[in-house]
């Protein structure tokens, strides 16, 4: 009873590590920018690790052949905690926005909250979503990591 008691906690434990490691690998993954056929939308920063107060800089490409359309000048810009709780979102006029193809418009966040507090250490979403020629959703995030 001993040994397949052990034999179980050790298959749980590699797969642990196996899920584990799949996931960090998509939090790591640093290939943000790809241009495709059709509505898409890029997220693109400097790097995947920041330290605290550090500014981040934050690219939106449209890396697709059709334009995009915003609902207001914030290009659709939220960084959210990975559970998706609003951390910030820039100040905006409630004016539609269009981003053209290959057409990039570039943020940078200051890791101050909405609420004028600073960012804790830890992972955080950035997102941006916007709207095809057709109607269709168009979104993509990415994540980084903030550190002392």
């Amino acid at each position: 009873m001993l040994a397949r008691s052990l034999v179980i906690f050790i298959c749980v434990g590699i797969l642990a590590g196996f899920i584990f490691g799949f996931y960090l690998h998509e939090i790591k993954n640093t290939n943000q920018l790809v241009f495709v056929d059709g509505p898409s939308i890029s997220i693109v920063t400097e790097k995947s690790d920041f330290k605290k107060d550090e500014k981040i800089k934050i690219t939106i490409v449209n890396s697709g052949t059709t334009q995009i359309t915003f609902s207001d000048t914030s290009y659709g810009l939220k960084i959210t905690g990975l559970f998706g709780i609003m951390i910030y979102s820039p100040p905006v006029s409630q004016v539609p926005t269009i981003l053209e193809p290959r057409e990039e418009i570039v943020y940078v966040w200051d890791q101050i909250k909405n609420d004028n507090a600073h960012v804790l250490e830890g992972l955080y979403k950035i997102n941006s979503n916007g709207i095809d020629s057709l109607g269709n959703n168009v979104e993509k995030s990415v994540i980084v990591n903030i550190w002392k």
